[in-house]
């Protein structure tokens, strides 16, 4: 039963339940981050290759998500206008601003124009551009890991999403209607910078050090000696709290802090980079398995297989797509198709607003995704791979 809204005012004498004992942690969340750390702390060759995982993930992955989100939540904060306003007031070109919030990294930008939607400020071409052209949280990993292959999928997302917008106001037929009386709340506000914040940060700036450091062909176990297992894997267990006791789905309010933003969307993306690491090592070393020859011999439906992903509400399964492009396991063609067919977590208020819209906006980004993806499988099968 739930209990009243004001039942945390009152006093109890009676001993906590153990579920109510583990505070703010979700459950769920909390089994798998234990899981994490049970394998780590597993004796033998196991424990040991997990733990490299673990500091690989961080030190090459985590610490540059972190400093990307910090430096776009900053010229966020910084600069930061009243999109609503401008997409209602934007006319003919509603289309193209709203591909603009999806092809920024992350999802606030679509969801705010899915809300405005809802409001009745914008079109349902807007919609779809805005859908068409985001990738979600997979682009901070991206511009993190593989700029130059962020250069091509955010540019060529943008426009496809303009044109699609621009392709549905023309030719739509299907009757939609958006309410402005329903409400679209992008994510609680988690408050004031917490210490749990300024611990991440502490973290991630010597992580930072270190994993330029091994970009640039330095050896950084003979450079800093334990330094990186022990950032890494205090990274890691804080990454895995800060997720298991997150209130959030995945995305940030905009009205939290720069720095509470980067620690909760850097510890989500972390956790299912964690997951692709290990996934793709305990197959290789329990099976044997060569998972970069058995995806080349189904090459020709991966880019169909990543859009069928991309249908999946939220930014996790792209994070993991993106992961396995990262490390040569798929091509390009399939994570560019991914990258256009996915909503990623603006995809949760389109279905609580219009269930119909959103699916209609999904199958419709479906389209351009299949033509590009295998127009690159076809035409450049090679392109960044």
């Amino acid at each position: 039963m739930t209990p009243p809204a004001d039942s945390t005012m009152a006093y109890d004498t009676t001993p906590a339940p153990l579920v109510a004992r583990l505070g703010a942690f979700r459950p769920k969340r909390l089994i798998i981050a234990m899981a994490f750390l049970a394998l780590a702390l597993w004796p033998g060759e196991l424990g040991e290759v997990t733990r490299g995982l673990m500091v690989d993930a961080y030190v090459q992955v985590s610490v540059f998500v972190a400093a990307t989100l910090m430096l776009f939540y900053g010229a966020e904060r910084l600069f930061r206008f009243n999109i609503g306003t401008a997409l209602s007031r934007a006319k003919g070109w509603q289309v193209p601003i709203a591909a603009l919030m999806g092809a920024t990294p992350g999802c606030g930008g679509a969801v705010v124009v899915v809300a405005a939607y809802s409001s009745g400020h914008v079109g349902f071409g807007a919609v779809v551009a805005t859908l068409t052209a985001t990738m979600g949280d997979a682009a901070f990993l991206l511009i993190a890991t593989r700029p130059e292959a962020a250069l091509v999928v955010l540019p060529l997302s943008f426009v496809v999403g303009i044109l699609s917008g621009w392709l549905v106001d023309r030719f739509n037929r299907v009757e939609l209607h958006s309410s402005a009386r329903q409400h679209c709340e992008i994510a609680p506000r988690l408050g004031n910078t917490r210490p749990r914040d300024w611990a991440y940060l502490a973290l991630a700036l010597p992580g930072l050090v270190i994993g330029v450091s091994q970009l640039a062909m330095y050896d950084i176990e003979v450079l800093y000696g334990p330094l990186p297992l022990i950032l890494g894997l205090a990274g890691t267990a804080l990454g895995l709290a800060i997720w298991a006791s997150s209130p959030l789905q995945a995305m940030t309010n905009p009205e939290d802090g720069p720095l509470t933003r980067m620690a909760e969307e850097t510890s989500f993306i972390s956790v299912w980079v964690i997951g692709a690491y290990l996934a793709y090592d305990y197959i290789v070393m329990f099976t044997g398995l060569d998972l970069e020859q058995l995806f080349a011999t189904v090459a020709p439906v991966l880019p169909l297989v990543a859009v069928l992903i991309g249908f999946v509400p939220g930014c996790g399964p792209q994070v993991l797509v993106a992961t396995l492009y990262i490390n040569g396991v798929i091509p390009f063609s399939s994570l560019i198709a991914n990258a256009i067919s996915n909503d990623g977590d603006a995809l949760f208020p389109a279905i609580a607003l219009n269930p119909k819209a959103a699916v209609l906006a999904t199958a419709y980004s479906a389209v351009p995704a299949l033509i590009v993806g295998y127009g690159f499988y076809l035409l450049a099968p090679g392109f960044m791979n």
